[in-house]
């Protein structure tokens, strides 16, 4: 059982998620921006084996989110998603900061396959 952080503005999707994954067993919490996921982040530190992040979100968005927390917190496992061509290319340029970047829509066996394999890097 791993403890995750879900980063996520679409109500539907996080909660779709969370769920998805909290029925695999994992230990799910939640944060509905980049703002809101890098306190949380600051406040468990190295106490989550993964985060989970949507890349466009308002606020702070998930790259700026996982390169600040990837600066306090060297080593955290960091995935984003996104549903947008443009994202996943400045995505490309986090190597070494993030694992990588979940295509959405995606259905239920995927983001638990995805996040299975973060996990065990």
């Amino acid at each position: 059982m791993a403890r995750i952080l879900v980063v996520e503005d679409d109500d539907s999707v996080r909660i779709f998620t969370a769920r998805a994954l909290a029925a695999s067993g994992h230990a799910v919490e939640t944060a509905e921006d980049g703002e809101s996921g890098l306190e949380r982040i600051g406040r468990a530190g190295a106490d989550y084996d993964l985060v989970l992040s949507d890349i466009r979100m308002p606020v702070m968005d998930g790259i700026e989110m996982a390169l600040r927390a990837a600066r306090a917190h060297p080593g955290l496992k960091i995935l984003l998603m996104t549903g947008y061509a443009e994202q996943r290319e400045r995505a490309a340029e986090l190597a070494g900061v993030i694992l990588d970047v979940v295509q959405k829509p995606f259905t239920l066996a995927q983001i638990r396959s995805e996040v299975e394999r973060a996990l065990a890097i």
